[in-house]
């Protein structure tokens, strides 16, 4: 498990890799199941999703969901997927919601030994500019970084690693 996070230019990149024991193909199938994003974040996350997707990730898709942001505060969140290459990578960029930018590119490599490689990059800006950095930062960059770290527990529990 590898996560990064750095900011520059007000805009923080969170970078993670993780190794499944599972195939490509496996996975794929599983991070292409919009349902399985309530598996994969932690329950502290209130995360629920509001309209009734696809059991298929496909191109132009919108998701909707509602998330806790702070204890008892929840906000909307719509990501649509504006880039998908089949068992390679795919995007999900936030329309409305929390974060002034929202950019999460999901990549996929199958590794030699017949696991696959997951990186995640995730571009967000916080609303309110530098005040809102100063106000949140800290705070958001942190949050960010348990949620990756959670899920990384999730999926090893679910992939029994």
């Amino acid at each position: 498990m590898k996560i990064n996070i750095k900011k520059q230019s007000g805009i923080y990149t969170l970078t993670s890799e993780q190794i499944l024991p599972i195939s490509l193909e496996k996975a794929w199938e599983f991070f292409t199941h919009p349902n399985n994003l309530d598996r994969i974040t932690p329950k502290e996350m209130q995360f629920e999703i509001t309209n009734n997707p696809p059991d298929k990730t496909y191109l132009g898709q919108i998701i909707t969901y509602k998330i806790g942001i702070l204890p008892m505060v929840k906000s909307n969140w719509i990501t649509e997927i504006t880039h998908f290459e089949d068992q390679k990578f795919f995007v999900d960029e936030q329309r409305f919601g929390p974060y002034a930018m929202w950019h999460h590119e999901h990549h996929f490599e199958a590794t030699e030994d017949g696991k696959v490689k997951m990186t995640d990059i995730v571009n967000f800006k916080l609303p309110m500019g530098i005040l809102g950095d100063l106000l949140a930062g800290f705070y958001v960059k942190n949050k960010v970084k348990f949620i990756f770290e959670s899920r990384f527990k999730i999926l090893e529990e679910i992939f029994k690693l």
